[in-house]
């Protein structure tokens, strides 16, 4: 069994910026990819950013060229930079681990508000 755990959500201005952390541990053998999903009140969650273990990325329309994901292979750990955060990027965001064999873990989720 693995744990996610997130973290870096709060409050922030329009225009700032915020950096979320996802640590996958315990029974960690073989990570395919890790991957930012959020989740607006009254919509359906949506993918945000994933990246795979060969580090290849893939963003979400919306959030090109304002949000970062990177990887830590050796802490299990990935980071989503969020800049020029915007009142739409209000959410909550869940990480989700993806092995190689299938199996997916997902984290609690964590809130991101963007107002003034």
């Amino acid at each position: 069994q693995a744990q996610v755990v997130e973290s870096g959500g709060g409050l922030v201005q329009p225009g700032g910026s915020l950096r979320l952390s996802c640590a996958a541990s315990g029974s960690i053998f073989s990570i395919y990819s890790m991957a930012w999903y959020r989740q607006a009140p009254g919509k359906q969650r949506e993918l945000v950013a994933v990246i795979t273990r060969d580090s290849t990325t893939n963003y979400a329309d919306s959030v090109k060229g304002r949000l970062t994901l990177s990887r830590d292979n050796a802490k299990n750990t990935v980071y989503l930079q969020m800049n020029s955060l915007k009142p739409e990027d209000t959410a909550v965001y869940y990480c989700k681990t993806t092995m190689t064999m299938g199996a997916e873990y997902w984290g609690q989720g964590n809130q991101v508000t963007v107002s003034s």
